[in-house]
């Protein structure tokens, strides 16, 4: 059964503020204000920090909407260009979202040539706990519904599926952080264990279209293959390659962040 939930939160004068819109806002302050405290503590500078946590967050955004846009009304960019920019009532792609925001934080670190693996260690609760707002704010939206079954709860709740992944990362990020794990590998066990637990759990209850091999168990509410599940063997493999590396690295010596800013002259 559906929640019949009213998707705007409040209004200022004609302004409607959305439920989307505020907990994609809170997770990008708190996972700007974690990168922003423990970027602080290992000696690099404010304007650093506040610079690449604006730069990660905003090409993040562009490349989710971009790849939901190309991937589900590629048309919008002849036909509606407006609706393109309309990501506050939902529609963000989170493999789109990763690579805009990895890309443009990579881009940024290397040109001040710091250590790219430990900054991004500093993005996975930032990332856990958008994760995990942003399928509360599908409810209100009414979108990334569960598969229905013929069980009694009726349909798959697929949206808070989603947010218990994205917590049970955040979890297991701050156990491991006790355990000082090499740079880099927070970030990318991050990914290989999103996607594992995404392909194998919530894609599999999600009611999305089937890509290729389409099958679907009517009673249970299980279909199998979805685009994203398709794609997730090779995310996997990905960050598995980078995984070992960083425990490869974490072995052969000292950790050494290279965490401070490199003095330039002036003029």
């Amino acid at each position: 059964m559906l929640l019949d939930l009213n998707p705007v939160a409040f209004h200022i004068g004609p302004l409607a503020i959305r439920w989307y819109g505020l907990f994609m806002a809170l997770s990008f302050l708190i996972g700007s204000w974690y990168l922003y405290r423990e970027g602080l503590r290992r000696g690099l500078s404010e304007d650093f920090l506040l610079n690449l946590a604006m730069i990660v967050v905003v090409a993040g955004v562009v490349g989710a909407r971009l790849l939901f846009v190309l991937a589900n009304y590629p048309e919008w960019f002849i036909k509606d260009p407006v609706q393109v920019l309309k990501i506050y009532e939902g529609g963000l792609a989170w493999h789109g979202g990763l690579l805009g925001g990895v890309l443009a934080g990579w881009w940024y670190v290397r040109r001040h040539k710091l250590d790219f693996d430990t900054l991004a260690d500093l993005a996975v609760p930032g990332m856990a706990i958008g994760y995990a707002f942003i399928r509360i704010a599908n409810i209100f939206n009414q979108e990334v519904l569960g598969r229905p079954t013929d069980l009694w709860f009726g349909r798959w709740p697929a949206q808070p599926i989603g947010t218990l992944i994205g917590l049970i990362l955040l979890l297991r990020y701050l156990y491991l952080q006790r355990q000082d794990p090499p740079a880099g590998y927070q970030f990318w066990s991050f990914i290989f264990y999103h996607q594992l637990l995404r392909g194998l759990i919530e894609e599999t209850v999600r009611d999305n279209p089937l890509a290729v091999w389409g099958y679907v168990v009517p009673r249970w509410g299980l279909g199998f293959f979805t685009l994203a599940q398709l794609s997730t063997p090779f995310i996997m493999l990905f960050a598995y390659y980078f995984m070992r590396r960083a425990r490869a690295k974490g072995r052969s010596g000292p950790r050494s962040y290279r965490l401070s800013l490199i003095s330039r002259p002036k003029g």
